[in-house]
């Protein structure tokens, strides 16, 4: 008997100038840290710096330990790893880190939220 089977998709080079290694995802282990620190220090605008600084990130992980799964996920009877923590109201629209301004997320829930707001992607 054939099992039947979905093919996976072809690797393709590391994102990063130069690299030629062949990944399944963007960046190989290699560049993926310093593809992020490069975005933190020039890509990211000075407010945003400044809202996400070093006290974002003891909550955010404190939160995520707290609620390890996608809420959204979960809700639908799926057991997905949490991925993102999310602001329900952004801090640019006035939110803050307060615990009941936060959610976490799944990637792809997170992706759909900001699509659906159309607040994601639209300089690129």
């Amino acid at each position: 008997m054939e099992k039947n089977f979905i093919p996976r998709k072809p690797k393709h080079p590391c994102a990063y100038p130069g690299c030629t290694l062949l990944m399944d995802g963007r960046y190989c282990e290699k560049h993926a840290h310093q593809a992020n620190s490069e975005y933190e220090k020039y890509g990211r605008d000075r407010n945003t710096k400044r809202r996400y600084g070093r006290a974002w990130k003891r909550i955010r992980d404190k939160y995520a330990a707290e609620h390890p799964f996608c809420e959204l996920c979960f809700a639908r009877g799926l057991i997905v790893p949490v991925e993102e923590i999310h602001h329900k109201l952004p801090l640019s629209e006035g939110g803050t880190h307060d615990r009941s301004n936060l959610i976490a997320l799944c990637k792809s829930c997170h992706s759909q939220i900001h699509a659906r707001r159309g607040d994601r992607w639209h300089d690129r």
